[in-house]
C-alpha cells in the first residue's frame, strides 16, 4: 500500500517569522530544530500541487489502494483498483478498471432483456451475469431517451444525433464526434464497433476541458442536471486498445462525496487519459468484476440500466 498524503482541501499552513533566535540552550535547540531544520512533509510539491483538482480538491491516484486484482485471457488484461482519497465528509471512493485488449471488439455491449427499446432495464450484474461478463460497467443508459446514436458490436440500432458521443473503432482508436454531422451507417461503414451518447467530454488531447461543471446532458424532463458532487462513470484512453473505466462512489458521507465534473476530469488525466467522456452516473453508476459489484451503488443497491459494456469471461 503507498503511502498515503495527507488529503484535507480545507487545511491552512501558518508561516510565521522569528525576530529573535537564542541558540545554546535547551530553548535554543529546540527553535532551532522548529524553526531552522529542514521537515519535509510532501518531497515533490510541484507534482503534488499538479495532482489537484482545479477547485482545490485532491482526487489523483496517490492514494490509499484497497483493493488490487487481475484478470487476463488470450492477450487481454484486466486489472482492477480499488482507491480510496481523503478524509470525513471529503472521503472519496472510486474503482478503475484498467483494460488492454488483444482486440478492440473484446469490449462488447449488451441489452437488458437482450431487446431494445426505451425503458427496458435490469440491474447490471444481472445483465453481465446473462452474458459472461468477468467485468461489467452501467453504459450510456440509452432507453431513457429517444435521441443519440447507438452502433453496439457493430450494429446500427439507432441513428438519431443530438449530441457529442464517443464511438469505438475496430482497429482500437477511440474518438470524440458530433453525432449531428454524420450519420450512423457512415460510421458503422468507417469501422466503428460501439458508441456512446451521454457526456460532455471530461478530456480532450490529454487536457481537462473548460466549462464541464456547466453542462447539463438533456433538457427533458427526469434530468435535473448533473452538477456537483455525484457518483460518476467515465471512461477514458489511454492509447489504441488500452482504455480506463471509472466509477466514482457518492452520497454517502464518511464513506464517499463523489466528485464534479472537473474533478472527474482531472483524476482521468491524472490516470494517462488523453480522452474521456461522461457516461450515465448518479444510482447508475456500477462496478461488476469477477461475479459481484464491487462498488456501493448510491440508491442501496443496484439501480435498473437499459444496457451495459462488458469483457466476456
Amino acid at each position: 500500500m503507498p503511502t498515503r498524503i495527507p488529503t484535507s482541501t480545507r487545511r491552512g499552513f501558518l508561516i510565521g517569522g522569528l525576530t529573535t533566535l537564542t541558540l545554546g540552550t535547551a530553548t535554543g535547540a529546540w527553535a532551532l530544530d522548529r524553526y531552522v531544520v529542514d521537515h519535509v512533509e510532501v518531497a515533490d510539491a510541484s507534482a503534488y500541487e499538479a495532482s489537484q483538482g482545479s477547485d482545490g480538491t485532491e482526487l489523483d491516484t496517490s492514494q490509499a489502494v484497497l483493493t488490487d486484482d487481475s484478470w487476463s485471457a488470450d492477450g487481454t488484461t484486466v486489472t482492477v483498483r480499488e482507491v480510496m482519497t481523503g478524509s470525513g465528509d471529503a472521503t472519496v471512493t472510486y474503482f478503475v478498471a484498467d483494460l488492454v485488449l488483444s482486440d478492440a471488439t473484446v469490449l462488447r455491449s449488451a441489452f437488458a432483456g437482450d431487446a431494445f427499446g426505451t425503458n427496458i432495464i435490469d440491474e447490471t450484474s444481472d445483465i453481465a451475469e446473462q452474458n459472461g461478463a468477468i467485468f461489467a460497467v452501467n453504459g450510456d443508459y440509452y432507453g431513457f431517451r429517444d435521441t443519440g446514436m447507438v452502433i453496439r458490436n457493430g450494429v446500427v440500432w439507432r441513428d438519431s444525433g443530438a449530441r457529442e458521443g464517443l464511438a469505438f473503432y475496430r482497429d482500437g482508436r477511440v474518438e470524440l464526434y458530433d453525432e449531428t454531422a454524420t450519420d450512423a451507417q457512415t460510421l458503422v461503414d468507417s469501422g466503428v464497433w460501439n458508441t456512446l451518447s451521454f457526456g460532455p467530454a471530461l478530456v480532450a488531447d490529454g487536457e481537462v476541458l473548460d466549462g464541464i461543471d456547466d453542462v447539463e446532458v438533456d433538457t427533458n424532463f427526469g434530468n435535473h442536471s448533473i452538477q456537483g458532487d455525484q457518483p460518476r462513470t467515465a471512461i477514458g484512453v489511454v492509447e489504441d486498445n488500452h482504455l480506463l473505466v471509472v466509477v466514482v462512489d457518492g452520497r454517502s458521507t464518511g464513506y464517499s462525496a463523489g466528485a464534479t465534473m472537473t474533478e472527474l476530469a482531472t483524476l482521468m488525466k491524472g490516470l494517462g487519459a488523453v480522452t474521456a467522456y461522461n457516461i450515465d452516473g448518479g444510482g447508475s453508476s456500477t462496478f461488476y468484476f469477477d461475479g459481484e459489484v464491487r462498488n456501493r451503488p448510491s440508491n442501496g443497491g443496484e439501480r435498473g440500466t437499459s444496457d451495459i459494456l462488458y469483457i466476456k469471461g
